[in-house]
């Protein structure tokens, strides 16, 4: 269960042109909550006027409502109706009522050209409103426009109450996970950077912590016997403990708090095993702990969880499916050219419950090479969580500010294909429909880093709806065949 993601209160405030009947927004509000089956909070006051507004506002504020709908049940007021933006410290979506009842004279509400309006009212303000693909409807139309509101309000909510905390420097070569933090603020996000240092006195400090072995029996029990080492549990516990006290320690004013630690090459010599198992525990409740210092690879996560309401991970865009296993194990099965795959990998930090029953706690061979005797038995070097990736759908996506300080974001939907990796770490084989044109024109030519977010279902399109409301401006996404990127040479 994720614990770190807000909690949606929802309500909806009816407004009203003081030349239609207020009685028609009305009728329409409750025929929208009706539609909603409730959980909907409906404000008694129907905003005519500025004043209205302000009362409503303060009453959707008293009843806890931390989003909102204003519903144009006719033509609207369209000053008051976008002050509510202004005042209403939440996301706010607009939408209007279809004419339905067949009453066209006294029953005509004209909502459909007040959103013309309110719309226009918003832009000259500089306000944020998220208006539906198509905003106007009956009122179960509305009611399935606010099903897809709720993610989008979930992540701006909890984006707008989040810290980030880093500990230490990226790695060295390792440039790409670093970027402004400008970004950050510009969203909302607060940041606290940290040394190495910092975490290792935080962690000597919980030593002998009387809350250790009730974490270990948890782990023991999470992966079961023989697939962890019992003489690591201690360790790693500890340092679960050593970040779940420091993010409350620290969240100062924040509600939420995602991590982007530094992993190697220091960390297991000084504290003496791999951090990934840990990560993916924290990552499996909805708090990320991103690889390498990746800021914008843990709010990357963080806005997946967010939105999915499900465990996300931080995977390497890491390497080509080889053509001997596309052949043996994709070809004529699945509807994929061989650059349509990738392997995705990390040393171990993806929840254990997005992974194939075989997973286990093992140890991280590239780090065994270097920080361990050769030939030796590993110590330092244990930690990972290793296994392949369970089979399902997949968002790939990604969050980035780039050098020059402008944020933009890419979306891409397909699969984790149910064939083994033959690989170490934790490991899968995706399908993204389109991947080599989109890896070629998205990934390379906009420099985005090799970390990618992945969320374990199709949730692009909330995905999509959320770096719309946050104003990113360059979205891209996998181009199906026949519609060209901008530098793609059309006569290849």
């Amino acid at each position: 269960m994720l614990t770190n993601i807000p909690q949606v209160k929802l309500g909806i405030i009816a407004v009203s042109r003081d030349c239609f009947p207020v009685s028609l927004s009305e009728k329409r509000r409750r025929a929208v909550a009706d539609a909603c089956g409730g959980g909907l909070y409906q404000c008694p006051v129907t905003v005519e006027n500025e004043k209205d507004m302000l009362r409503a506002v303060a009453d959707v504020t008293a009843a806890g409502c931390n989003a909102l709908v204003v519903f144009l049940g006719n033509f609207g007021p369209e000053t008051p109706e976008t002050l509510i933006a202004k005042h209403f410290g939440g996301p706010c979506m607009f939408a209007a009522a279809a004419e339905g009842d067949g009453d066209l004279i006294d029953g005509r509400g004209d909502a459909y050209c007040g959103m013309l309006n309110c719309s226009y009212n918003l832009g000259l303000r500089r306000l944020e409103g998220y208006i539906p693909a198509y905003p106007v409807g009956t009122a179960e139309d509305i009611a399935e426009m606010i099903a897809r509101f709720l993610p989008v309000a979930r992540a701006v909510i909890g984006i707008r109450s989040l810290k980030i905390i880093t500990f230490g420097p990226r790695p060295q070569d390792f440039f790409a996970c670093n970027a402004p933090i400008r970004g950050l603020y510009e969203l909302g996000v607060e940041i606290e950077e940290n040394s190495e240092l910092d975490l290792l006195v935080s962690y000597r400090a919980h030593a002998g912590d009387p809350r250790i072995p009730g974490v270990c029996a948890d782990m023991a029990a999470e992966m079961g016997e023989g697939r962890y080492y019992p003489d690591l549990s201690a360790r790693m516990a500890q340092y679960e403990l050593t970040l779940l006290d420091w993010a409350e320690a620290h969240r100062g004013s924040r509600e939420f708090v995602a991590f982007a630690n530094k992993c190697w090459p220091a960390f297991p010599s000084q504290f003496g095993f791999e951090p990934c198992y840990v990560n993916s525990r924290l990552a499996g409740r909805g708090i990320p702990v991103a690889c390498e210092v990746d800021v914008y690879g843990a709010l990357s996560e963080y806005i997946g969880a967010c939105v999915s309401q499900d465990a996300v991970t931080l995977l390497d865009i890491n390497n080509s499916v080889p053509r001997s296993i596309y052949d043996a194990d994709i070809r004529g099965k699945y509807s994929y050219a061989l650059t349509d795959t990738f392997m995705g990998f990390h040393c171990g930090n993806t929840p254990s419950c997005k992974m194939c029953a075989d997973r286990a706690v093992k140890y991280q061979l590239i780090q065994h090479r270097v920080l361990e005797r050769e030939g030796s038995e590993p110590d330092i070097s244990r930690g990972t969580l290793e296994g392949d990736l369970a089979p399902c759908d997949i968002t790939l996506y990604r969050l980035q500010c780039d050098s020059e300080g402008r944020l933009r974001a890419y979306i891409a939907q397909g699969e984790v294909l149910n064939v083994a990796t033959r690989s170490f770490g934790g490991v899968g084989v995706f399908a993204v429909p389109e991947m080599g044109r989109f890896y070629r024109h998205v990934l390379l030519e906009k420099r985005y880093p090799h970390h990618g977010a992945v969320a374990f279902s199709h949730c692009g399109a909330a995905l999509f709806e959320v770096f719309r409301f946050l104003g990113i401006e360059d979205v891209a996404y996998n181009r199906p065949k026949g519609l060209p990127y901008p530098t793609e040479n059309p006569f290849t």
